[in-house]
């Protein structure tokens, strides 16, 4: 390739002037990166000439020595310029083969990436090599001179390249039968441990403790196995640091293994809270979940989020789930049975974190809801009926595999256009108005009618779709509407989602039952105008 330079300086402070300037040919191997190429013909030529004559001098007197041939820097077929360096063992045509090249999307600069030999899988050094260039025009009235300043900086350092493995299984368990002596499942899921360790740990919602505490010892006493409890409460306003650090009290004086399992059995605040203790105790211990509500065993039992909520002594702000980790479950475990413990509303709570799902991914689940929902939350999904036709099972599953299928490839929401935050950019406002008595489904369900409406003035659905969910939301005594629901809350709601998710709204709208769009162009007119709206129906 041939460059002319009228005036060009490089980082090792070599220039040339116009009237000197120099053509000169490089005959490019196709073993040097372009990027190192580049550097090299940016040299003067006496300075290439210098570093040739170095290395050749370098050469003769490592052979001489006998000593291993070091790195040296050519691009003729006599040295070769900047080689990949090798050992004094030699280096195969496999090893070079892994030597990966690539572009830095941040900075542009050209990366060389080499596996050192005790981890060639996961640690690489590498050179990071960037170019650039910049012209200046000077017009005098004797000549116009221009002059090009090339750059070439360079660094080094090495990757570490890790993959953490994620697997865990989400157990449905046959319908009450988890405390049952006969069923394995639970003890099974705590771990094998060394023959004689006869102990086991556990996080309890306060509410599960007063239904079931007794029948949790028993399960493991019929085993020879003690069994440690830490009860705390469930409530959103238990939700606090405090919570997980008395988890942790609890686990420094149980004495709890590195690789033991602990129990979390609870609601999703529990288990959020326990998942939290879990992440941090030892830098991560394995922990199970056991959800004992609707709520949680549709939602808070199949992803890997946990967290706390936060009160920022800066703001004097209270923020739901500013605190928590990406830590996965070892095991999930789903009786269904426990769905019955539960009163009238906290069945609907449930069924609107179900329905959000049916509307953002299934016409099948939206139809199952509608055609059913008003029986399920009456029986508290054990109407006999239904059972046997397998409608209560398939509403659960289809809700779990939904979760799974938008959560498993996202897992860390590296995208963050995601259709499961339908009904999460208002309600979480919602809930933390202070006083308010509106659960986490529920605040769901009126962001998520909320929504609807604004799909609705957009053109996305039509009137006859917008009754048709109002309907389905009534019949599963939901709530479609707040009066903390005003102008302010949903303008900061919206100000949030963009600071929640990198700089975006990424707000979900259904366009029909089952399909859904990221918007990120929602204007404090077009919250107003549905504020109005929302004030038309009956709720």
């Amino acid at each position: 390739m041939t460059i002319k330079a009228t005036h060009s300086v490089s980082s090792f402070g070599v220039s040339q002037d116009e009237s000197k300037r120099d053509e000169y040919m490089v005959k490019a191997s196709p073993t040097v990166p372009k990027s190192i190429a580049d550097m090299w013909e940016s040299f003067a030529p006496e300075v290439r000439a210098a570093l040739i004559e170095s290395e050749l001098k370098g050469n003769l007197k490592n052979q001489t020595s006998g000593s291993a041939t070091p790195t040296v820097m050519s691009r003729s077929s006599s040295v070769s310029f900047f080689e990949e360096p090798t050992s004094s063992l030699g280096s195969s045509k496999e090893e070079a083969a892994e030597v990966k090249h690539e572009k830095c999307p941040v900075s542009g600069a050209d990366v060389m990436l080499t596996p050192v030999e005790r981890a060639p899988k996961n640690v690489f050094a590498f050179t990071k090599t960037h170019l650039s260039e910049k012209s200046e025009v000077v017009k005098t009235a004797a000549a116009t001179v221009t002059t090009t300043t090339k750059v070439v900086s360079s660094s080094r350092g090495w990757r570490n390249i890790f993959s953490l493995p994620i697997s865990y299984d989400v157990n449905m368990v046959q319908h009450g039968t988890l405390f049952d002596a006969s069923n394995s499942q639970l003890l099974v899921a705590t771990g094998v441990h060394p023959e004689g360790y006869n102990t086991r740990f556990a996080v309890v919602d306060a509410e599960v403790e007063k239904l079931y505490g007794q029948q949790i010892v028993d399960y493991f006493t019929a085993r020879g196995i003690e069994l440690t409890k830490c009860v705390i409460n469930g409530g959103e306003a238990d939700k606090r640091s405090g919570a997980v650090d008395t988890i942790l009290d609890a686990l420094c004086a149980y004495k709890l293994r590195r690789r033991e399992p602990f129990l979390a059995i609870g609601g999703g605040c529990v288990l959020d809270i326990a998942g939290m203790a879990a992440c941090l105790y030892r830098r991560g211990v394995p922990f199970v979940r056991v959800p004992t509500t609707l709520l949680a065993i549709v939602d808070a039992s199949v992803g890997v989020k946990n967290g706390v909520d936060y009160c920022c002594a800066v703001t004097d702000e209270a923020y739901k789930n500013r605190v928590g980790s990406f830590y996965a479950p070892s095991a999930c475990l789903l009786d269904p049975a426990f769905i019955a413990s539960q009163d009238a509303r906290n069945i609907s709570n449930g069924c609107g974190e179900i329905l959000k799902l049916a509307l953002v991914r299934s016409a099948d689940l939206f139809d199952l809801l509608e055609a059913h929902g008003r029986a399920l939350v009456d029986t508290r999904f054990e109407d006999e009926s239904l059972k046997q036709s397998g409608v209560s099972s398939r509403i659960i599953d289809l809700s779990i595999q939904i979760m799974l299928e938008e959560l498993g490839p996202n897992l860390w929401e590296s995208k963050l256009d995601r259709c499961v935050d339908y009904g999460h950019t208002f309600s979480k406002l919602l809930e933390m108005v202070p006083g308010a008595d509106i659960m986490h489904g529920e605040a769901v369900n009126v962001d998520g009618f909320f929504c609807v409406v604004i799909s609705y003035l957009r053109g996305y659905i039509d009137m006859d779709t917008v009754n048709r969910i109002f309907n389905v939301m009534k019949s599963m005594d939901l709530p479609t509407n707040s009066s903390d629901l005003q102008l302010e809350l949903a303008w900061q709601s919206c100000k949030d989602a963009i600071e929640h998710r990198h700089g975006e709204q990424r707000i979900p709208l259904i366009t029909e039952i089952g399909e859904s769009v990221c918007v990120s162009d929602i204007t404090e007119d077009e919250l107003d105008r549905a504020i109005e709206m929302m004030a038309t129906f009956d709720h």
